[in-house]
């Protein structure tokens, strides 16, 4: 069909499909009048500033007149996409459904897993995926544009790893936020500010996240030169260590897994 759309996105108006909308539409990915995306009222809401944006109420509409699908819907709804998207490519961000599961729910042989975040509407998502067995050249290129747009992004080998990074890497900011409020309520406790403390930890993690992003040094490598330096860091590293700090992250990611392969 000559007036199919570039891109389409299930859910696209929704807290991460929105998100990865936004960021193809301001990144100059996708042109306004080639993405649809589909919702249940059939309307942009919160993509006005692009009034070109095309929104339907028909997953099935949505799929017929788009090349590629862009699935970002919460598993739970996985079963009811109420599509057939027979040679079309489809591109899965909803943890826990696997390759076989979105071919039986879209009728596509050309389905890519991969994970992402809400990180994406500022170029900040790391973005892992797999594609099934049929998916070409040419839609390895699409994904890894796409996916590129968003934040960074790399092809796995196994899809076991998407479960892996659905608990690593989907959840911004989710597990680095805890560790934050544990900082910002040690602080107030201590008798800082409330809005000083936040600004402090917000500071930190900001600058942390800097120079672990920027520089060479591995976050091991951080954690080392810390130890060796034997300050007062040190002695909270340490203390952290030594209370099970590392096994206690390990339980938690484990249990996110674990939830990520029970899901769908």
């Amino acid at each position: 069909m000559a007036d199919r759309k570039a891109l389409g996105i299930v859910g696209g108006t929704g807290m991460l499909g929105g998100a990865i909308a936004r960021r193809l539409l301001s990144s100059g990915y996708v042109a306004p009048d080639s993405l649809v995306v589909s919702n249940r009222s059939g309307l942009p809401a919160g993509l006005e500033t692009w009034p070109g944006v095309s929104a339907v109420a028909s997953n099935q509409v949505l799929a017929d007149s788009c090349d590629t699908v862009l699935l970002a819907v919460p598993p739970a709804q996985a079963g009811s996409l109420e599509m057939n998207a027979a040679d079309t490519l489809v591109i899965s961000v909803m943890a826990g459904v696997s390759r076989a599961q979105l071919s039986d729910f879209t009728g596509s042989s050309r389905v890519v897993r991969a994970m992402s975040s809400p990180a994406a509407e500022h170029g900040l998502a790391y973005s892992p995926w797999i594609g099934s067995d049929a998916v070409t050249d040419a839609d390895r290129a699409t994904v890894g544009a796409l996916l590129y747009a968003c934040g960074a992004c790399d092809a796995v080998a196994d899809e076991g790893q998407i479960e892996c990074f659905t608990a690593l890497t989907g959840p911004v900011p989710g597990f680095v936020a805890l560790f934050a409020d544990a900082m910002v309520s040690y602080a107030v406790r201590s008798g800082i500010e409330p809005d000083i403390a936040l600004k402090a930890i917000r500071q930190l993690f900001l600058s942390g996240g800097t120079m672990l992003h920027d520089g060479g040094k591995t976050p091991g490598d951080h954690v080392r030169e810390m130890i060796d330096y034997a300050g007062t860091t040190a002695a909270g590293l340490v203390a952290m260590r030594d209370a099970g700090l590392v096994e206690l992250v390990h339980d938690g990611l484990d249990m996110a897994v674990r939830k990520t392969r029970s899901m769908a």
